[in-house]
């Protein structure tokens, strides 16, 4: 199973009750409505330009400024599927047609962006060509998951011999190599800080643990104390956020500081954790968290539906519409 998959079967799981208790984490109570509005201000919701010969469209990732996009559009023809990626600056779009589904994982603030196709071939996007990423014949189902400022790339592989997840990186500094890193057993990377700290998971189905590995090479577990299991899905500065599991079929979900390994829960109406900026403020489903409470984002209804992927530093979310068809949207002020 490739990282995508892993952490979608993941996010699927997590919408269970919560039981903070046994684990130590405080729980805030829901902000009413009007407190909601009075600490996040106004929230706005407007589409992305997209191909509208397009059966689909979706925005998968942002840069920290909120400058450029990313995402992808399935355009159906009469000798079958072409699929696209589509890049954003601003409100200018680019397309691209590519040979089979690929999609992004990641932008930097260069506009750099990375992902992996479903043949396990990862690839970068810069100065307006793609390019394909080296990988190790030793490794399948390589793909990658975050780059940060410097340009530094990490994703996962599954060793041919072993069929165990293996961390990949590939260093800015050393154009054209790719590395295995030391990290705990059965690991995959969800994400890596602008100074080169990486956040992931390790270990058997069900029972993962969280790990941060340094710059220095130090690692150390990320999880909460008397958690069965940790499923770390995203890190931005020093924040992480994820879904800890006290062994009893209840989840808890957590924004944990990095700083110092302190956590706290986030409001139980989150129905997923998809991504967290610089700040700390976090994005899933049809809600944005800031601190204790969240709020839910407009654009949604009866027969409607949202999903908030990824947020810049500056606030900006990028994700889809579900209307009578899918649709790449943005949204400010939230």
């Amino acid at each position: 199973m490739t990282y995508t998959a892993r952490r979608r079967m993941l996010a699927g799981t997590a919408a269970a009750g919560l039981l903070a208790t046994s684990l130590g984490v405080a729980v805030a109570a829901p902000a009413t409505a009007a407190t909601g509005r009075a600490a996040l201000g106004a929230c706005t919701i407007s589409t992305l330009p997209y191909p509208t010969d397009t059966y689909r469209a979706d925005a998968n990732a942002i840069d920290p400024t909120g400058r450029f996009v990313a995402g992808t559009a399935l355009r159906i023809e009469e000798t079958g599927n072409q699929y696209l990626l589509l890049f954003w600056d601003g409100d200018r779009l680019t397309e691209v047609e590519v040979p089979s589904m690929a999609e992004p994982s990641d932008i930097n603030e260069d506009g750099v962006v990375i992902g992996s196709d479903w043949g396990g071939q990862p690839w970068r996007y810069r100065d307006g060509r793609i390019e394909r990423l080296p990988v190790l014949p030793s490794f399948t189902g390589v793909g990658v998951t975050a780059i940060n400022k410097a340009g530094d790339i990490v994703g996962q592989g599954t060793d041919v011999e072993t069929n165990e997840f293996v961390v990949l990186r590939w260093p800015a500094a050393r154009p054209g190599t790719v590395e295995v890193l030391d990290v705990p057993a059965n690991a995959t990377p969800s994400g890596i800080t602008d100074n080169g700290t990486i956040v992931g998971m390790a270990g058997d189905f069900g029972y993962w643990t969280g790990w941060v590995r340094r710059p220095n090479g130090r690692i150390k577990p990320l999880t909460v104390p008397g958690a069965e299991s940790t499923v770390v899905n995203a890190v931005a500065g020093h924040w992480a956020v994820g879904f800890v599991n006290p062994g009893d079929g209840n989840t808890v979900k957590v924004r944990w500081d990095l700083r110092d390994g302190s956590y706290t829960s986030i409001d139980r109406r989150m129905s997923s954790l998809d991504d967290v900026n610089a700040k700390g403020v976090v994005v899933g489903g049809d809600r944005v968290a800031r601190g204790a409470s969240s709020r839910e984002l407009p654009g949604g209804g009866v027969g409607v539906g949202i999903g908030a992927r990824v947020i810049s530093d500056t606030g900006t979310i990028v994700g889809f519409r579900n209307a009578d068809r899918v649709t790449p949207v943005r949204w400010t002020g939230c």
